[in-house]
This record gives C-alpha cells, structure tokens and sequence, in this order.
C-alpha cells in the first residue's frame, strides 16, 4: 500500500510515498458498494476523531465528487489504467492511498501515524500528515472517491473541509488520545492504540 504525503497549508513540500505489498482483493465491499462505502469512510475517520477529541465529520457529496473526478481526470495512459498517484493541489484537505485491501485498512493506515507524532512539540511532518488531517479539530467534512487500477488494486482520494495542516494551529487542531473508542472491527470493544497497530500488520500482509 502506498501512501501520499499530505502538504501543509500555505507551504510548499515534495510528497514523498511509503509502499507495502498487500494482498489485494478488487470486490471488496467497502470499495464496491457505494452505501458500504458511504459508510465505512464516516464510521473508520470518526473512530479516530472520536478517540482524539474532535468532533464527527458528515458526508460531503460536494467534496465527494471532486475527488471522484480528480481521479477520472487524472487517468492516464499507464498499462495498469491508474491515475497518477499525485496530490491533487485543490482548494480542499487531502489523503491519498493506493493498494488497500478495503476502506477502513486505508484509514487505519493514516490514523495509526499518530504513534509517530510528537504531541509534545505539535507541527507538521510528511510521516504523520495523514493522522494530522483525519483528527484535525475544525474540520467538519469529508467526500472521498475511489478507482480500481488493474495492477495495484484500490485507489483512495478523500477529501475534507475546511482543509487541516495549517501551520500554526497544530496544537489547538491535533489533539492527545482521551479516550478508547469503538473500533468498526472490534464487534463492539474497545481496542487500545497499541493492539490497532498489531491489527493494521496483520491486515497488510
């Protein structure tokens, strides 16, 4: 799986990718269904919003769309059919991932970067943007896309607004863990930061 490192606002930085060879399968529900995926997006960003302060994010099918499109209009003539693998450079907060094997194990990926960040000393680092922005305070939207590239699976653009990683505003926006919340695949327990991170290995292996 690979992901795209996020920009901060107002800063201009090389996005840099991290990739991990998963097993991917194409007819994953949460990808296929648009309702599963509707709902896989809401229920994997508001588990980390929740544990980290932040309040739940609605559906936006505005910034939806635009994802979706960015990816159709990003299509290039690649043998494997996928898009560019690229920041949009939008007006809107953005995640890239490529290669899931469903939706919450693309969230999972981004969220689980807070074991990397220095709640300590709060700013922005390309390891952790993706964390940054899925817990960032004032956001209230998200709209994601997807498209599925014949060689490496599941391509993910979610999109949130107003947009995070502003510079000077990372202590107010990013906060501590407070709490243990629900996981959408804890069947109704919660599960500690630590056990997350065994779970999200198992999952991309």
């Amino acid at each position: 799986m690979a992901l795209a490192s996020p920009s901060p606002d107002n800063t201009i930085v090389h996005t840099i990718t991290r990739t991990i060879q998963p097993s991917i399968p194409s007819d994953s529900p949460q990808f296929v269904s648009t309702k599963t995926f509707t709902s896989a997006i809401l229920n994997s960003t508001n588990f980390f919003r929740e544990e980290h302060n932040a309040t739940t994010v609605n559906y936006n099918e505005t910034l939806a769309q635009f994802a979706q499109d960015y990816l159709d209009d990003n299509d290039n003539d690649n043998p494997d059919s996928c898009p560019k693998f690229k920041h949009s450079g939008g007006p809107y907060g953005e995640n890239l991932a490529l290669g899931c094997s469903d939706v919450q194990s693309c969230v999972d990926a981004w969220g689980n970067e807070r074991d990397q960040y220095d709640f300590g000393d709060p700013g922005f680092d390309h390891e952790t943007g993706h964390f940054t922005q899925l817990v960032w305070k004032n956001t209230t939207d998200v709209g994601c896309g997807r498209k599925l590239c014949d060689k490496k699976g599941w391509y993910l653009v979610c999109e949130y607004w107003p947009r995070g990683n502003v510079l000077g505003q990372f202590g107010d926006a990013v906060q501590a863990q407070v709490s243990a919340a629900t996981h959408p695949w804890a069947g109704g327990m919660p599960i500690p930061a630590s056990l997350m991170a065994v779970l999200l290995l198992v999952v991309m292996r």
